[in-house]
């Protein structure tokens, strides 16, 4: 049960940040939407990080890990809310903002799980 909990908290913490920061900053960039491609490349970014820590000598305990990656940062991140995003942009015809958006979210997002990794190794 307690896994549970730690998933559940983590989660509406994550949420919760992240429509603050999608209301914030979505409504000032049209056809690219700031704010959900700050929270996916952060996200990325942490949990790449935070499973770095877990996999090194156990840095994290498994409960730590429920709570900030699986919790948090599934909470924080979304990938139905890109999608969506996605779609708007090819039902409007924009198939440049499209193709840039998709590639830079892509491309941040590995380069930032990569960039979490090696932090984490510098610990």
């Amino acid at each position: 049960m307690k896994s549970f909990f730690l998933v559940f908290l983590g989660g509406g913490l994550g949420s919760m940040l992240r429509y603050l920061i999608s209301k914030i900053l979505n409504d000032y960039f049209q056809h690219f939407f700031l704010g959900t491609f700050l929270v996916n490349s952060i996200g990325c970014l942490l949990i790449g990080f935070l499973m770095g820590l877990s996999l090194k000598e156990n840095l994290i305990s498994q409960n730590h890990t429920l709570l900030l990656v699986t919790g948090f940062c599934g909470g924080f991140t979304t990938f139905s809310t890109f999608a969506f995003e996605k779609h708007n942009l090819l039902r409007d015809g924009a198939l440049l903002h499209f193709s840039f958006y998709t590639l830079c979210s892509i491309a941040i997002g590995v380069i930032a799980v990569a960039l979490g990794l090696w932090l984490a190794r510098l610990l």
